[in-house]
């Protein structure tokens, strides 16, 4: 319904997957874990061990929260993803600051949380954590704190090779997240622009050959509507005046002419305007999503609980199309009896859900739900249908604005629920003025 709008960070195209920024940090733990061990207790060099376990703990147990809290298919907001990245910065800058600051070899990584902001998040957000890391290694270039060494001999690094490894520290950080970010952001304008074209051409097919099937019908019905309407002049000019037939033969005449009227403007589409075809009202774009569907023995219940007054009307979108119309064969295919679609447009919010009377969804699979190739809902399921086929479908939901939500019905009746939902503002079209 919605144009199409180009993706922005904001919105729910390029977000930070949870499940990737979980395993770096086990990763990072575990690096920790196993450099304190080695430094402590292999090589016996002096270490303020616990504070840096402190450290360490509770980088884990921050990490096996979130680990609990959401599902693995999760992807974070980027204020969230700002935080939890500025959360790993401080931890990390905290653990070299007592073994040593920009001494400690490892004091390097402290550009690996800028650049993975800088792949992926709004620029506002990778330059104010480029801030923090630039006040973290100044911070680092202070310590007070030596760097572990052997018992009773103390590493004194000179002023000017803390300044060298401080410059070092510094364009390293800010070199590679630049060049993160340029990839990042040709590849995004290229899939942009693939998106776009796509879309664009997908529609002027359509046009195309709509344009061509309306001559071709004007040619091939022309002669015969001729035919009828000959005959019906004559019937009228016969049977006018009779009260048994006039007034069946007249309403012939008028409807001959009416689909005379009907095939001159089909032949005529791609010279008027088109908003006829390109506005489509929210029952409109329903009625056409689920009439593909309404032959396969199971029951399509739609339920409109604001009536169609005051119904949201945007552009025809064939990304939001799709998405649906495989979200309603998904619950089709796996449904006993009936599928209900529940529709409501109050407020600033446009809401559609789309519940069976299946078996739901199996607890793991839900999980996972948004990944490709997760391909059944129960592991004995031999339908299938939550393969890539879903996964592109919520892609394309998404760009247009929408935020998907999947879960199992509760209550004594059980299946499958999926919400989708839109700013109101994203599914009404822009009037020109």
């Amino acid at each position: 319904m919605a144009g199409y709008h180009p993706i922005d960070l904001e919105a729910s195209g390029r977000r930070l997957r949870l499940e990737t920024l979980i395993r770096l940090r086990w990763l990072a733990v575990a690096g920790q874990s196993i450099a304190v061990i080695v430094v402590a207790f292999w090589l016996d060099f002096p270490l303020p061990v616990v504070p840096a376990a402190v450290l360490i703990a509770l980088l884990a147990g921050v990490n096996f929260f979130l680990a609990v809290r959401f599902p693995p298919a999760h992807r974070l907001t980027p204020a969230a993803a700002f935080a939890l990245l500025a959360f790993d910065l401080g931890q990390l800058v905290a653990l070299l600051f007592i073994t040593g600051g920009l001494a400690n070899p490892f004091a390097l990584l402290v550009c690996v949380p800028v650049i993975v902001s800088s792949s992926l998040q709004p620029v506002r957000y990778s330059l104010t954590l480029g801030l923090l890391s630039f006040a973290g290694i100044t911070a680092l270039a202070f310590t007070p704190f030596p760097l572990p060494w052997f018992p009773g001999a103390v590493l004194v690094v000179p002023p000017v090779l803390t300044a060298g490894l401080w410059v070092a520290i510094v364009c390293t950080t800010a070199f590679a997240a630049f060049y993160s970010y340029r990839v990042s952001q040709e590849a995004a304008e290229l899939s942009d622009a693939l998106a776009a074209t796509e879309l664009v051409l997908q529609r002027e097919k359509h046009l195309s050959q709509l344009d061509g099937l309306a001559a071709a019908a004007a040619h091939e019905l022309g002669t015969p509507l001729a035919t009828i309407s000959v005959v019906a002049k004559e019937m009228e000019r016969d049977l006018g005046n009779d009260e048994r037939f006039g007034e069946d033969v007249q309403l012939l005449r008028s409807q001959s002419e009416r689909c005379r009227d009907i095939l001159r403007r089909l032949t005529t589409l791609s010279t008027e305007d088109e908003a006829h075809m390109r506005l489509l009202p929210l029952s409109s774009l329903l009625e056409e999503v689920t009439a593909p569907h309404r032959e396969f023995g199971i029951r399509i219940r739609l339920v409109e609980t604001d009536g169609r007054a005051g119904e949201p009307v945007g552009n025809r979108n064939p990304g939001i199309l799709y998405g649906l119309g495989n979200l309603l064969e998904n619950a089709v295919d796996h449904a006993r009896e009936e599928v209900t679609v529940t529709v409501s447009h109050a407020g600033e919010r446009v809401r559609i859900v789309i519940e069976d009377d299946g078996d739901g969804y199996a607890p793991d699979i839900l999980q996972r739900i948004g990944d490709p190739y997760v391909t059944k809902r129960q592991r004995d399921d031999r339908a299938g249908g939550l393969g890539l086929g879903l996964f592109i479908a919520k892609t394309l939901l998404e760009r247009s604005g929408a935020k998907l939500t999947f879960a199992n019905r509760t209550g004594a009746t059980p299946g499958a629920r999926v919400t989708v939902d839109w700013p109101r503002a994203r599914m009404e079209a822009k009037v020109a003025k």
